[in-house]
């Protein structure tokens, strides 16, 4: 029997929990460790996701600690400076999200400690819905804490659309709030922190790409830091084909280039089956010129539309009358995210932005 594949659910372990007991245990002392234990593992424990897997330990956590919020979470603060990072550690920053949404006095700075041993990302955002001021004010501070954990929270605390987490439609609408803050964090010296900006960016750009752009252009500085924040945060756009985002890093939307020999084998792949996409890129420029390739694969739907998911090829200059060959893989196995229905599909070749060249074929069903 082949091996169960890994969940992310499965980080929360018997072992890792009672970690997170041991840490509690150690700053307050009447905390019972095996008891708390056992009410985390109860009969619905393997049913349910990771994030309610979380939530669960959390609330189980506040019926083992005192009722005084201030109290329990001053315990916490304590545990947390004994515990290492870890998915458990997540509790802390939810027991804050849970029960202290109506104390920010205290609850703001314990997310600051908990967030070194786990993203307080997700915990973070309602108190910037019921605080707004305060906390991009809180956001800005802590852009200039000596910690990257906290300075990364400073940027991913405050994606318009972060993952997972509830969107903040507030900054969906108007994101001007906490431009200062990616400001203040565009040149970190750590490298996750500037990938919160330009994820954060990215989020922006779906609702505002002129912006986005705009606020790019007047960052570029020549680093190669800068240039690799800006192509991640503009990742979406690129995809997109947006003409300021394409120019922004340095690709001719109207390049004179032609797509050749696209095929695709088998020519009629079939349901959890792969095939390979193969073609050239033949450049008509009499100058040297940057092109940027992507597969967009147009991917039958249950209602019989179509959605595309594009995947970045090769970036690469290209001589006059010169071609690059160009090949890969795609699949269509059933995944999670992905329903693969047979029927009529299509590939499109796009060379800095714009669809140069596209095939139609079917899928066939599996076979029986």
């Amino acid at each position: 029997m082949a091996d169960e594949p890994f969940l992310l659910k499965d980080m929360l372990t018997r072992e890792t929990v009672t970690s997170l007991a041991g840490w509690v245990g150690s700053a307050y002392p009447t905390f019972d460790e095996a008891a708390f234990v056992a009410d985390v593992f109860d009969a619905e424990w393997p049913d349910r996701e990771l994030k309610q897997r979380t939530r669960h330990i959390t609330v189980m956590l506040a019926g083992h600690l005192p009722d005084d919020y201030r109290t329990a979470l001053a315990i916490l603060v304590e545990a947390a400076q004994v515990g290492e990072p870890g998915w458990e550690a997540m509790s802390f920053s939810d027991f804050v999200e849970v029960y202290g949404l109506d104390d920010p006095d205290a609850s703001i700075p314990a997310l600051a400690e908990f967030t070194k041993l786990a993203s307080a990302e997700f915990a973070v955002r309602p108190f910037i819905l019921e605080y707004p001021d305060r906390m991009y004010a809180q956001h800005l501070a802590w852009t200039g804490d000596p910690d990257w954990r906290v300075r990364r929270l400073a940027s991913e605390g405050c994606r318009p659309r972060l993952p997972w987490g509830m969107a903040l439609k507030p900054l969906q609408e108007d994101p001007t709030p906490i431009l200062p803050v990616l400001d203040a964090l565009r040149n970190d010296e750590s490298e996750d922190v500037r990938r919160s900006v330009a994820n954060n960016l990215n989020d922006i750009a779906k609702d505002h790409p002129g912006l986005v752009v705009e606020v790019l252009h007047g960052w570029q500085d020549g680093e190669a830091e800068t240039e690799a924040l800006t192509k991640h945060a503009l990742r979406t756009l690129l995809k997109k084909g947006d003409v300021g985002a394409l120019r922004l890093v340095g690709l001719d939307p109207d390049v004179d280039v032609e797509v050749i020999g696209l095929t695709i084998d088998p020519a009629c792949p079939e349901v959890d089956g792969d095939a390979r996409v193969s073609f050239g890129v033949r450049s008509a420029e009499a100058v040297p010129v940057r092109v940027m390739v992507d597969l967009a694969v147009w991917y039958l739907r249950a209602n019989g539309s179509h959605s595309a998911k594009v995947f970045k090829l090769r970036t690469a200059d290209v001589d006059p009358g010169q071609s690059i060959d160009i090949s890969r893989k795609i699949t269509f196995k059933q995944l999670s995210t992905r329903t693969v229905y047979p029927g009529p599909h299509a590939v499109e070749v796009q060379v800095n932005g714009p669809v140069r060249a596209r095939l139609d074929f079917e899928v066939t069903p599996a076979p029986a």
